[in-house]
Parts: structure tokens; sequence; C-alpha cells
């Protein structure tokens, strides 16, 4: 299983199995899917063929190709990224495949790299807003209270999701105030590690792309001990079990300080 973005590194190693010598062999690598970043394609002793996307190997370059005794093995090998920049135009993009097919001489093989989703939170901070209505000094003061409203939206780019929960911590003088929108939402607090965590049974593929991206306000209240910039929540965290490669996949925002408010 490979992720959006990642560089991949094949190793093909070949094996003479039968009772003769073979000589002067060409191995015909061919790279078959739509998330191949072809660009940065490597292969110092292979010739890449862009008309079909295959790498030849030459026996002009391999001594294993050009004399492969029996029982002698030989490999060559590439590297090639995945783009980190595909969007889904629809449903039909999903549960996303790359394969590598392998011919040498009689012998071919195919192998199948299913692409895990990518899951993305976006946490963002507010005091003037439509949702709950916030009070309290707009700058923060010393000793008086200010409540923030809290919106985590998500994103789910190519499988399905189960399982899918986003996390993160409020610091020691942050309190929730109980508000939430939706009031249906599964959102609950942890007064003794101080996490908040949101959860969803499910999350399809596209969601927050194809479509509206799933959201949920809370409400903070802060009472500053001392002045300046103060932190508000932790990085915050999403993961979730993808249904296609049976893989946990995750993603991370950082914390939200009182700068960073949107006023």
């Amino acid at each position: 299983v490979a992720n959006a973005g990642d560089t991949l590194h094949y190793e093909i190693f070949f094996k003479n199995i039968g009772n003769d010598a073979f000589s002067n062999l060409f191995l015909v690598a061919k790279l078959e899917g739509g998330l191949f970043d072809l660009a940065t394609l490597k292969a110092p002793l292979g010739d890449f063929e862009s008309g079909d996307n295959s790498i030849v190997f030459d026996w002009r370059k391999i001594s294993k190709l050009q004399f492969l005794d029996v029982g002698e093995e030989g490999k060559v090998e590439f590297w090639v990224g995945l783009k980190d920049d595909w969007q889904m135009l629809s449903l039909n993009d999903k549960n996303q495949t790359i394969r590598t097919n392998i011919s040498l001489s009689q012998a071919q093989n195919e192998f199948i790299t299913k692409v895990n989703s990518r899951l993305e939170i976006i946490q963002k901070g507010y005091y003037e807003d439509e949702v709950f209505g916030n009070t309290g000094p707009a700058n923060p003061e010393v000793n008086q209270q200010t409540t923030y409203t809290i919106i985590w939206q998500v994103k789910n780019y190519y499988n399905d999701i189960k399982n899918m929960k986003v996390q993160a911590i409020l610091v020691s003088n942050v309190l929730l105030t109980g508000k939430i929108f939706p009031e249906g939402a599964n959102l609950t607090f942890d007064s003794n590690s101080r996490e908040v965590v949101w959860k969803l049974e499910s999350l399809e593929a596209g969601k927050g792309i194809l479509d509206a991206a799933p959201s949920v306000a809370f409400q903070v209240a802060l009472t500053p001990q001392q002045g300046g910039t103060l932190n508000l929540i932790g990085a915050a965290r999403i993961t979730g079990e993808d249904e296609f490669t049976g893989l946990v996949t995750s993603g991370e925002i950082p914390a939200i300080n009182t700068a960073e408010i949107t006023q």
C-alpha cells in the first residue's frame, strides 16, 4: 500500500530456474495508473519509453541480462513518485491502484499496489461568528473570560473511511462551555486528559472534495492568568481506517492561539 506523494523504490529480482543459460535479455517494466508522477522517475540503468510508460533494461548495461547462467539471480531497480496533488473528479476515481507489469523473455508478472486515502483536518477559531455568539473582551484580558468558537472540518480524498475521529487537547485554562453545533454531533471531552474527540462512524470517499465538508463547531472559554498570546487548543489530529487498503490513515494541523483567532 502506498500514499499519495510517496516515493516508491522498486527492486525486481529475476532468477534462472531452468536447465539452460540465457543471454542478451531485455527486462521491461511498464507503469500503469494515473497516480504515477513520471517526471520523478529515476532508473540509472534503464531507458524510459514515454509512449507506453515503460522502462527498458538492456543487456548491454546489465551483466546479468547479458548472461544469466543456471541458478543465477540478478536485480534491477528504479524510483518513482506518486502525485500528491491529485483531485477526485467523481466517485469513479475512488479505490485507486497502481500496477507494474514486468516481462523478461517469456516470463511475465504483474504487481498491484493499492493507494491509501488521504484525510485532511481544518481547524479554525473565531470570536465573531453566527453559530453561538461569543462574549468577553475580543483581545483577552487577565482574569476576564472570553469565549471563542472552534470549528473542525474534515476532507476525505480517495477511499471510504470508517471509525474516523478527530482529537485535540485543550490547554489548562480553557474550558468547554457545552455549546456544540450540530447538537447531535458525537463530540466528547475527557476532563482528565483534556482531550476533545469528535467521532464519525463513516466518511465516504470525496467528502469535502466533491461536496460540502462535514464539520462540527464547539465553544470554549478562556480566562487568562497572564497577558500576551495564549494557546487555546493543541494540534488537531484526524485518523480513520481505510476500507479499501485496510490501513489507518491520518492527518494533522497545528495548534491555535489567540493571535490566530478570526475577529
